[in-house]
């Protein structure tokens, strides 16, 4: 009898040592089919935008298809699910920001994932952000939008901002602006930046912190909107004649930037993570994806080890859980 215990045990140990080392071959020749890059908001929008110019240049870093997936709703946690609900091993991944990852989960109580289960492979861009208003906003700076909400606040008619969900970034935003300028403002959430500035056009509703490009100044010199101020601490190369928030008095201090980056489930084999890593160092010298993100407004993202990456994606965690902390942030 002891023979056959000791035979079954070392059976068993040969079989999962084998389906080990085959997971580990498997993983060191990724990829062997096309990448998914899942971003979770609709076509049409800055992040979709930034995806399209990723994709060809990483699918030949990585020699297979970067296929660019597009699925929006719940501040960005539903495609953020989806990749959690995906195997494990490095063929959907997260194009996103602390939107989705850090701040949804804090925000929507059906959310239930954790920032944690998601590791950054590597950041891609930083956007600068600004405050658009609706065409008919009758305010021109930053000072005379700070005393017009305070007039309609004390009307009862509160200021309302649009984000992308309850919980994303631009809703912290709006919620702090809110809270530095002492006056009640009104959330208006939508499912991504296209559907805000659609009701932003018709002046359904009065502001969209959001970050901008091209097309956000294309639609500014269109009229369908206004850029009242940039969040940056100096201007910016895309709108020069837009003021820093820092130039007024009201929201000297209100700035803030984000940054877009690539995320895979925390528990991808190492080769996996390696794999992609270096495709998307690769990406980031290509000389067109880097006049791309240039004239979308976007700071190419200097490289990163993958100890970075992290590190960087742990920092932001502690950084905006402190900012919802601050304004008071309840799951709804």
């Amino acid at each position: 009898m002891p023979s056959l215990k000791r035979h079954f045990l070392k059976t068993t140990t040969g079989l999962l040592a084998g389906l080990l080392l085959a997971g580990v071959a498997s993983a060191q020749g990724f990829p062997t089919k096309p990448v998914t890059l899942m971003i979770p908001y609709p076509a049409g929008g800055l992040s979709d935008n930034i995806a399209r110019r990723v994709n060809v240049p990483l699918g030949a870093a990585l020699g297979q298809p970067a296929i660019v997936d597009n699925l929006g709703g719940g501040s960005g946690s539903i495609g953020a699910q989806k990749v959690l609900n995906a195997p494990s091993d490095g063929y959907m991944v997260f194009q996103g920001s602390p939107n989705e990852l850090i701040l949804a989960p804090l925000a929507i109580s059906a959310i239930k994932y954790k920032p944690e289960s998601f590791r950054q492979i590597h950041r891609i861009a930083l956007a600068p952000m600004a405050i658009f208003v609706r065409p008919g906003f009758p305010a021109k700076t930053a000072d005379e939008l700070a005393a017009h909400a305070a007039k309609v606040a004390k009307e009862g008619k509160p200021m309302t901002y649009a984000s992308v969900g309850v919980g994303s970034f631009y809703h912290l935003l709006g919620a702090k602006m809110s809270k530095d300028l002492g006056v009640e403002m009104t959330h208006v959430p939508y499912k991504g930046g296209a559907d805000a500035q659609r009701d932003l056009f018709t002046d359904l509703v009065d502001i969209f912190i959001t970050p901008y490009g091209p097309a956000q100044v294309e639609l500014v010199k269109q009229g369908k909107m206004r850029a009242l101020a940039v969040l940056t601490p100096a201007r910016q190369r895309l709108m020069p004649e837009v003021p820093s928030t820092t130039e007024s008095k009201a929201l000297k201090t209100f700035t803030a930037e984000i940054g877009t980056g690539y995320f895979v489930k925390r528990d991808t084999p190492e080769p996996v993570v390696q794999a992609l890593h270096q495709a998307l160092q690769k990406t980031l010298g290509d000389t067109q994806l880097r006049a791309g993100l240039f004239a979308m407004g976007q700071e190419t993202s200097p490289l990163q080890t993958l100890a970075e990456a992290d590190q960087a994606y742990k920092a932001e965690i502690s950084a905006y859980q402190a900012i919802a902390k601050s304004i008071n942030l309840q799951a709804q």
